[in-house]
């Protein structure tokens, strides 16, 4: 991942997000001295409406993934969902590091940032036939979006802190990979995307990006956030094109508003529990040498959580418009997207320390369990089951959490 520099905000209003931090803020006198970085001072900035623009788009990525393994639900498909997302979501986080570095509000900033965007949206139509024999147009179509993604953000963050130097190379060679990837057959190709995801995932081993990044704590963690709730709304979005089909039958409409009901229960476990705030105040917390270290703990601990709802928007596709119909294909894409999301939110609760994961842990389990009752009876059963297991993981950690407080010397 690209590792976020400190940037100065643009002088002027911003109607996105208030009145912006003066150019001339003092640095911090905790940051690092590298002159290759702006210190971006302690003020705050907000998520603005064009970067919650470009999590739709990627999020665009997303359904394209679930697309991909509705219709190759094999070991194969499973694969190419992992190295797709791979290189992609390497290159997500280097724009939210970007963007945390310095909001963008200058005219330029905005207008490069589309083009990214439009290199995003290339990837995404690519993905269905990204690695599929005889489509090597759109194979390099992926490979070429995905290089103006790269070149654009190197470009971009050079402005902001000249550290991104020691990272780009790393990002091209990764998209240089995946047009390659494009013209050999297909089994030489998984070589080449292998790859691809390992430069990128290993380069923080060479870089090391500690010290060389500053971040502003709030913007960083509100940025995930906002992307785990617009994914969340893409799994809606599949319930329904999954209903579709079949009309609105009494089954139909249970199966769906079972399915909408265990996206909110699996937003409950992220954002209603204050993880979110938690996460910014841990961040908030730690020395700025060691904060670069963290936003990674953050950014890997968002893989499964991603993986997870692009995982259960496959199998809520596959299983929703034959509701009464037992699909074990189906079911097991429920069990395991609904593990990985739960998975994923105790990874993230390790990785900053703030909060208990035994039971999580165990939520994980229990989900995958419920395969078995998608498989042999009906999905509406996996759904109440998958719904309650969760919605009891909530309430015995919120039990155990007031038994705790009301137990210690403070309480």
């Amino acid at each position: 991942m690209t590792s976020p520099g400190p940037g100065t905000a643009s002088p002027g209003p911003d109607h996105n997000r208030g009145p912006a931090s003066p150019a001339s803020s003092p640095p911090s006198p905790t940051g690092p001295a590298d002159p290759d970085i702006t210190d971006p001072g302690d003020e705050p900035i907000r998520v603005t409406t064009l970067e919650l623009f470009f999590d739709l788009v990627f999020a665009f990525t997303l359904t394209q993934l679930a697309a991909l393994l509705v219709h190759q639900l094999s070991p194969s498909g499973a694969l190419e969902v992992l190295l797709v997302f791979g290189v992609l979501w390497w290159m997500y986080g280097g724009y939210a590091w970007l963007t945390n570095a310095r909001a963008p509000v200058r005219t330029a900033d905005r207008l490069l940032l589309l083009v990214g965007m439009g290199g995003f949206l290339i990837c995404g139509l690519a993905i269905p036939r990204g690695f599929g024999p005889g489509g090597t147009e759109t194979r390099v179509a992926l490979g070429v979006g995905y290089l103006i993604v790269v070149l654009v953000h190197g470009g971009l963050f050079y402005r902001v802190n000249r550290n991104i130097v020691r990272v780009t190379p790393f990002n091209v060679s990764a998209a240089l990979l995946v047009i390659g990837a494009a013209f050999v057959p297909t089994p030489a190709s998984y070589l080449l995307w292998v790859a691809a995801v390992a430069v990128q995932w290993l380069s923080p081993l060479i870089i090391q990006p500690g010290g060389r990044f500053n971040f502003r704590p709030a913007h960083f963690a509100e940025r995930h956030g906002a992307l785990v709730i617009v994914a969340l709304g893409e799994s809606v979005a599949a319930v329904g094109i999954g209903a579709a089909p079949a009309g609105v039958t009494v089954s139909v409409a249970l199966a769906a508003v079972l399915g909408l009901a265990l996206s909110a229960a699996l937003w409950w476990t992220h954002f209603g529990d204050g993880d979110d705030e938690r996460a910014e105040q841990a961040m908030a917390a730690t020395d700025r040498s060691r904060q670069a270290g963290l936003a990674l703990a953050i950014y890997y601990a968002h893989i499964p959580i991603l993986l997870g709802v692009v995982t259960l928007a496959a199998g809520a596709s596959l299983t929703i418009g034959n509701p009464t119909q037992p699909y074990s294909g189906g079911a097991v894409a429920v069990a395991g997207g609904a593990a990985l999301f739960l998975a994923g939110t105790a990874w993230f609760r390790w990785a900053l320390r703030i909060g208990p994961i035994t039971l999580r842990l165990a939520g994980a389990g229990f989900a995958l369990a419920t395969a078995a009752i998608g498989a042999t009876v009906t999905a509406e059963a996996q759904f109440a089951v998958l719904l309650a297991g969760i919605v009891g993981m909530l309430v015995a950690e919120r039990y155990t959490r007031t038994r705790t407080a009301l137990s210690s010397p403070s309480g």
